[in-house]
């Protein structure tokens, strides 16, 4: 069973760092293609960052590049996002995603908060 599970928000003021994790169960992290989406309020979601398995390397939207870095550890199981130079336009509810044997997996999301 696929699972989930992302951990690391919190309110923070502009210009602040955090750091994502994404806890996974059921998948290997390298042979996948892992995402970051986020969504704010009264918007659609919408993509952030992808690793891309094994060999495949990264992408960014270009409202994130050169801020945000997304890795994996593979021991862990885990996917994580660095959020540096955090912008009020970064809040959001944050969410790991998974397409694994032709269904998107979620999780249930971490809420970042960037004000001063």
């Amino acid at each position: 069973q696929v699972r989930l599970v992302e951990s690391g928000g919190g309110l923070v003021q502009p210009g602040d760092s955090l750091r994502l994790s994404c806890r996974t169960a059921g998948i290997v992290v390298n042979r996948m293609n892992m995402n970051w989406f986020r969504q704010a309020p009264g918007k659609e979601r919408e993509f952030v960052a992808v690793r891309k398995s094994e060999g495949g390397g990264t992408e960014y939207a270009d409202s994130v590049k050169g801020r945000f870095t997304i890795s994996r550890d593979y021991a862990r199981s885990t996917i994580f996002l660095q959020m540096n130079n955090l912008k009020p336009e970064d809040t959001a509810k944050y969410f790991c995603t998974v397409v694994f044997r032709g269904n998107a997996y979620w999780g249930q999301g971490t809420q970042v908060t960037v004000s001063s």
